[in-house]
């Protein structure tokens, strides 16, 4: 393999498609709080882009190492995403209902630091199987492309974020229950399509 137009090219759709789950997610947080500094947007898109990076590299050891161990764990993944972005949809939905008639979208629960990191894991825990998409390539271009993901999926969330926060300035707390719907139906879509 070399660093020709294709390989960047390939690992920035990589990146794309990976990102998705993880730029829905986004929205949602933005929809959540449409106050949200932009420190802490720059935070959240990071985040997402690392999980994202080191997903296909735990990956890729993975091939080059416990091959056999990882595709038993395989199966396992969409219900693991499953798990953890309903129970995180599923509690701003339950606040979103509970503030429903409140004005104030001050009163809208904040995005916590350890909702923020289980969020990257269940957005990218499917990208483990790209380890075996770049299994053909040498620890150095496996990081390389680990990093095209990553930045392809900051600049992504972060378009996330910014549309989430200008529809959930006009939703207010209507937002939170959205966002929850949101992060429900993605987490129900990784299982389908992770089973099928």
């Amino acid at each position: 393999m070399t660093y020709n137009f294709m390989f960047f090219f390939n690992n920035v759709l990589l990146g794309i498609g990976l990102a998705m789950d993880a730029f829905s997610v986004s929205l949602a947080n933005g929809l959540n709080e449409p106050k949200m500094r932009k420190s802490k947007m720059f935070f959240i898109a990071l985040t997402f882009a690392v999980f994202q990076a080191i997903m296909p590299l735990i990956g890729w050891v993975c091939v080059h190492t416990v091959v056999e161990h990882f595709k038993s764990f395989e199966k396992y993944i969409p219900w693991i995403a499953l798990v953890l972005l309903c129970y995180i949809g599923g509690s701003m939905l339950i606040d979103g209902i509970k503030h429903k008639d409140e004005s104030n979208s001050d009163s809208v629960k904040k995005l916590g630091f350890i909702a923020l990191m289980v969020q990257g894991v269940a957005t990218s825990i499917d990208a483990l199987s790209v380890g075996f998409t770049i299994a053909s390539y040498d620890f150095l271009m496996a990081l390389v492309s680990a990093l095209i993901i990553a930045v392809t999926t900051f600049v992504i969330c972060t378009c996330g974020i910014l549309i989430g926060k200008r529809f959930g300035t006009r939703l207010s707390t209507k937002a939170t229950i959205f966002g929850g719907v949101i992060l429900i139906l993605i987490g129900i879509e990784i299982f389908i399509t992770g089973i099928l």
